[in-house]
């Protein structure tokens, strides 16, 4: 049951006197439960819980966390059709993908249990000492990753599952042994509650210490900013706006001990047409990249939001052809009024941009807060020269850039901002003729997608969902699949340490049988 409270540890509490709503786009009114948002004694108290917990959680086991984050995913689970319901009747989403999501979700959870169950992701490295090397001896270090301390989780509007209250940061920051504060998103926050309730549950069951989680209400940016200024928090985690990642980044990077944020952020998943790829299989990439223009009303991350390819004949039929498929497609609720009141304001900017034209658009009327489609193109030049074209717009939005040649195609490529994905459609082996193509573009993003669509983040050891700056704050990590946890840990040496008072990860018996470095030689092998 929702209560419209915030979870300050295990405890419901709602002592604030700012009270907000949800709003379901699909009937353009508000829903009926009323939320507290978090005081600062509250916001105070939840930082409290959570450095105490760290004490503890920190050097909890793997097994141990591996049945906190099973047990999570199942609790979520016996949440039921309520969470479905809610999630909808928060986003104008359909079922199908809350249901696809929540499983998403689950598989997350699931995975990062396995990976501390087993427990090698911890890289340890040991070097042991040889006492008689010259012309100086040697010492013995060993070293772990362990973690940062308590992190505070920013809810993403367009994921409230698999990026939000239970999702991939807070997975990650569990699995590593940080305690998780959750800003939860005000959009969804009755969906966060109740996976806010089934961590608690979970918590509780596996007996993990009372703090290791809170979820706190917020309709504005202040409890935000006071969670990220608080100098107990070690790390945050943000999914959302260039601007709104940008200024966390910058207000963390004030303090007195600065912090890391490890922010997603804009991207517009460059796509890259080369020549006989669009002469001979135009039509059939146009038709595809319509539907993934549209795909969720084009409110994904990885929304293909510009295209790029030679000026010709094949290029014109291909701007053709994607313009009248994309008007097939009936348009599709967004998030939210403020969400969709963006996208029009941002589609209008563009519009207004010298040299850019329309292709198509729908022009009939459309549902409350539906996003219309659109498709643009522009001459290179003119987006070279103007850079506000280089800019996302957060929907069902795309402009096709007509370059001169292949050589002012190079260029642009190489004077984009970072982004998380690119994607290059050639056919056959046509590809290897444009080395310096995939060269600048590996150079701009975190993934090359290869005769596919960018939307779609696949959770695996392999996936890289992140960027250079924009695309992320810090391009050296990914914010999906289980090697997201580097974000929430430190290396850590010991030297010339008792055996006997070392982490069970760097004992010289190895009693968790895990893989190890050792003396340049990965193996599982004790150390006599």
């Amino acid at each position: 049951m929702i209560t419209g409270k915030n979870y300050i540890g295990n405890v419901l509490s709602s002592i604030g006197n700012v009270t907000f709503k949800t709003f379901n786009p699909q009937t353009n009114a508000e829903n009926e439960i009323i939320y507290s948002e978090a005081s600062t004694i509250e916001i105070e108290k939840a930082v409290e819980l959570a450095t105490k917990a760290f004490k503890i959680f920190r050097t909890t086991s793997g097994t141990k966390k591996s049945e906190f984050l099973n047990e999570i995913a199942t609790e979520i689970e016996a949440l039921g059709d309520e969470l479905i319901q809610t999630y909808c009747s928060e986003t104008g989403l359909p079922e199908g993908r809350a249901i696809g999501e929540r499983g998403r979700t689950l598989f997350q959870l699931r995975a990062f249990a396995n990976l501390v169950k087993e427990g090698s992701w911890v890289e340890a490295t040991i070097d042991t000492a040889q006492p008689n090397r010259l012309p100086i001896p040697k010492v013995d270090i060993r070293k772990m990753d362990v973690p940062l301390g308590p992190i505070v989780v920013f809810g993403a509007s367009n994921f409230p599952l698999a990026y939000s209250t239970a999702g991939g940061d807070t997975a990650a920051a569990f699995a590593a042994g940080c305690p998780v504060v959750v800003k939860s998103h005000p959009m969804h926050a009755g969906t966060g509650e109740l996976v806010a309730s089934a961590i608690i549950k979970a918590a509780e069951k596996t007996a993990m210490p009372n703090g290791v989680f809170s979820n706190l209400n917020s309709s504005g940016i202040e409890i935000g900013e006071i969670l990220v200024k608080h100098p107990q928090i070690k790390a945050v985690g943000f999914t959302g706006s260039i601007n709104g990642g940008r200024a966390l980044y910058d207000m963390a990077a004030k303090r007195k001990e600065p912090i890391p944020v490890f922010a997603e952020m804009g991207s517009i998943n460059p796509v890259i047409i080369l020549p006989n790829a669009i002469k001979n299989e135009g039509k059939k990439w146009a038709k595809i990249y319509a539907n993934s223009i549209t795909l969720g009303s084009g409110q994904f991350c990885t929304n293909p939001g510009l295209i790029l390819g030679v000026k010709g004949d094949s290029l014109s039929n291909f701007i053709k052809t994607l313009s009248k498929e994309i008007v097939k497609i009936e348009p599709s609720c967004m998030l939210h009024p403020n969400i969709i009141g963006a996208y029009e304001s941002n589609k209008a900017k563009m519009i207004a941009q010298h040299g850019l034209q329309t292709t198509a658009t729908i022009n009939n009327e459309v549902s409350k807060n539906f996003g219309r489609q659109i498709i643009t193109t522009v001459e290179g030049a003119t987006f070279l020269t103007n850079t506000t074209l280089h800019q996302e717009v957060f929907g069902p939005f795309s402009m096709v850039v007509q370059c001169e040649n292949i050589q002012q195609l190079e260029v642009i490529i190489s004077k984009l901002e970072g982004q998380l994905t690119g994607t290059i459609l050639s056919e056959n082996n046509e590809i290897k003729n444009y080395p310096a193509i995939v060269s600048e573009l590996q150079n701009r993003v975190g993934r090359i997608i290869f005769n596919g669509v960018p939307t779609g983040v696949e959770v695996c050891p392999s996936m890289v969902h992140g960027g250079p700056y924009p695309a992320s704050t810090d391009s050296r990590f990914t914010a999906v699949g289980i090697h997201s946890i580097k974000r929430w840990v430190r290396p850590f040496s010991f030297q010339s340490w008792p055996n006997e008072l070392l982490p069970n990860e760097l004992k010289n018996e190895n009693p968790l049988g895990i893989l190890r470095l050792v003396d340049g030689k990965l193996t599982k092998d004790s150390i006599s």
